[in-house]
């Protein structure tokens, strides 16, 4: 038996075909971008229709490998926040606003405007970012206010795509939580946040939990993506980063590092304690794909540095001989220091310090990973404190799992065994646990990641790890 999942990334869409025990049997890619706006070239917007189309190829492609009749639900995983909004048949008003769009940066600058920034925060348990639905929704009331009248809903992108699948509209819960929209407490939208910006309730649809179904497929939809009959259902999923975290195995109270161009932190746990300074370090809370749970997190730059020094540094090299040269020098770098502040957001600039004669593009390229590590030590307290446990180890995901040597560091500095996940599609995987779930394959999600089954290779602290811990006090997080 087998499951579709569509995966809609920011800089690939995919179509995943996954079996009972957790194969992957099928699976074919396009890559994605977005598209200028039309009232300026800088505006970024996602084409639904292109995505759609995308996908609809890449399913069929994936579907020619395997028995199509095997399928028994199809699932959808995106980015979270983007969405638009749409007349009653569906239809999109305007173009989905990509994340990436700088329009809304303003817009949260003056968000007192509507409602103070602190108790939007503490309502929310959402992170201050730029790019969260609701400064999207106040760029649409303060600019196009017509569609905000004309608007039948609001719907996600992943319930974009879903309705023109199933003719339903609805709300994935996981997507929500990305929105800054929602009560922590409740587990809904909030009256009060929704009534300080002029919004109205009923523009959101029902909210679907993960793992239930949506609506099932239409003929026209079956047909599209290659599938032999309609009917099947489309099982709810949403925000890509909490089927990741579920699907690299986490438990309540196990943290989980997903390491790529951004690190994203995150732990599924019963509370999320935020105040200011969590806000200000750039600490969030996010719904998980359980109801009853949450998932504070934090996130910031991380292989995006480590790309900046290969292509600086390392022009024409590759990893193997960046990683042979920083292994060649002991812990702390010999004195060079890298402050890892790239965004133009960050309080104080960037900088690397300790360059004497003798140091070399290595010393540079071990300097940005300890500073990387000991950014993500601080964090995790952090993230320890906001969640209510203590961490007796850190589940590693993505692509900066493959890096050995930072991998090491980690357990190191962190001094604690670091459990690097061997599926190599912990999202895709994660989403598919709830789909067999939902079409009544397995009677849970959980169950269904039993039967996958998750398995990691551990780095233990090791020899450095004192050496690192003589280092701490003038490694500290800038």
């Amino acid at each position: 038996m087998l499951v579709l999942c569509l995966d809609c990334g920011a800089t690939n869409v995919r179509a995943m075909i996954v079996d009972d025990r957790g194969r992957i049997v099928g699976k074919a890619s396009q890559p994605n971008s977005t598209k200028p706006g039309d009232e300026n070239p800088g505006y970024h917007m996602w084409d639904a229709d292109r995505i759609l189309a995308q996908l609809s190829a890449c399913a069929r492609e994936a579907l020619a490998t395997v028995d199509a009749s095997q399928v028994k639900a199809v699932t959808i995983t995106t980015f979270g926040v983007d969405g638009a909004l749409v007349d009653e048949k569906g239809s999109l008003l305007y173009p989905v606003i990509s994340w990436k769009c700088p329009r809304t940066a303003e817009i949260m600058k003056r968000i007192g405007d509507y409602i103070p920034q602190d108790k939007l925060n503490a309502l929310s348990g959402v992170g201050e970012f730029a790019f969260n639905t609701i400064y999207k929704l106040v760029w649409l009331k303060e600019n196009r206010p017509e569609l905000l009248d004309r608007a039948h809903a609001w719907l996600f992108i992943s319930n974009i795509l879903a309705h023109r699948l199933t003719g339903v509209m609805a709300t994935d819960r996981t997507m929500a939580g990305t929105s800054q929209l929602t009560d922590l407490r409740t587990g809904n939208f909030s009256d009060e946040i929704l009534q300080a910006i002029g919004v109205r309730k009923e523009l959101f649809p029902p909210i679907v939990n993960a793992g239930k179904t949506i609506g099932a497929l239409t003929p026209e939809a079956a047909a599209n993506l290659g599938l032999p009959a309609s009917g099947i259902p489309v099982v709810s999923t949403g925000h890509d980063t909490q089927f990741a975290v579920f699907g690299s195995g986490a438990e309540k109270n196990q943290p989980v590092l997903s390491s790529g161009t951004w690190e994203i932190l995150m732990v599924r746990a019963e509370k999320a304690d935020l105040g200011a300074a969590d806000y200000a370090a750039g600490a969030t809370a996010e719904y998980d794909s359980d109801p009853a749970l949450l998932n504070p997190g934090l996130q910031w730059i991380a292989s995006g540095i480590i790309e900046w020094v290969k292509s600086t540094c390392y022009q024409g090299a590759n990893y193997d001989t960046m990683d042979e040269e920083a292994a060649a020098i002991a812990p702390g770098s010999h004195g060079v220091r890298l402050i890892p502040n790239f965004l133009p957001s960050d309080p104080m600039p960037g900088s690397i310090e300790g360059l004497i004669l003798g140091r070399t593009r290595g010393h540079i390229y071990r300097a940005a990973m300890e500073a990387l590590t000991y950014r993500l030590k601080t964090r995790l307290a952090r993230l320890e404190s906001v969640g209510g446990f203590k961490a007796a180890s850190l589940l590693l995901v993505g692509g900066g799992a493959r890096n050995k040597i930072w991998t090491q560091m980690r357990a190191d500095v962190l001094g604690m065994p670091i459990l690097v996940s061997k599926v190599s599609e912990s999202t895709v995987l994660g989403a598919s646990m709830f789909a067999f779930s939902g079409a009544g394959i397995y009677p849970s999600p959980e169950a269904a990641r039993t039967a996958f089954g998750i398995e990691y290779d551990t780095y233990l602290p090791g020899a450095q790890q004192a050496d690192y811990a003589t280092l701490a006090a003038s490694m500290h997080d800038a």
